[in-house]
């Protein structure tokens, strides 16, 4: 008998790993794929979002923009053309919250500086005290990477309908002074074809992993896309 056993002993063991790598295979395949939801106007705190959406529930996107950037550039929506980008609202005096939201977002261009896919923008809340000099001597401190990461600053109300209108990142315009929009910590994750697929608080870097989970999610689906043409 043990004759017989050492016999078949290293098939036996063979055979065993091949049925668990057989199982584990079937066991993905069988795997619903992730799908990052698409957010619309209505899925957000009403305080975000202004009185004009909130009842939209579909086909809502990013709003055109052109805006400056720490290096004195032209930023619209076109140079984020077929870009998967991660977004934020922020000013450079502020003492709380943006200081942590900047160097988490600077982690996160750390993970995508090779990737020409993806690419970020932090919109000033204070664009009258952020100017272009400003925002270079904020972009140069926090090693902010020019050609993945721009700084923008610009008209304040057009700022100010794109936190509220396109991104749903701003509480209220207050009183009009220097320091009236109240942006949220959020980050938002953008797709190539300018909708919402992700909020996260870009305070928390659990919340970061997400973030940076949900992004591959979001690029493997477009690569799905491409392999089903």
């Amino acid at each position: 008998m043990r004759s017989f056993f050492a016999k078949y002993k290293l098939f036996g063991i063979v055979f065993l790993c091949l049925s668990a790598v057989i199982m584990y295979l079937f066991y993905n395949a069988l795997q619903p794929k992730k799908i990052l939801p698409i957010y619309q106007p209505a899925d957000f705190n009403p305080e975000l979002v202004d009185t004009s959406l909130l009842h939209v529930k579909k086909y809502h996107t990013i709003g055109n923009f052109s805006l400056t950037n720490q290096n004195g550039a032209l930023i619209t929506n076109d140079t984020y053309k077929d870009k998967i980008y991660i977004a934020d609202f922020f000013f450079t005096t502020c003492p709380t919250i943006c200081p942590i939201m900047t160097d988490n977002m600077g982690t996160i261009q750390q993970e995508i500086l090779n990737d020409d896919e993806v690419m970020l923008l932090s919109h000033s809340v204070t664009p009258e005290i952020d100017s272009v000099a400003q925002l270079k001597a904020y972009a140069i401190k926090k090693g902010v990477v020019d050609r993945k990461w721009n700084l923008v600053t610009g008209d304040k109300k057009q700022i100010y309908d794109l936190a509220r209108k396109s991104y749903m990142a701003v509480k209220t315009d207050g009183d009009g002074g220097p320091f009236d929009m109240i942006h949220t910590e959020n980050f938002m994750l953008i797709d190539k074809e300018r909708r919402i697929r992700g909020t996260y608080d870009g305070t928390n870097p659990e919340e970061i992993e997400k973030l940076l989970e949900d992004l591959k999610v979001l690029k493997d689906s477009y690569r799905d896309k491409e392999a089903s043409k």
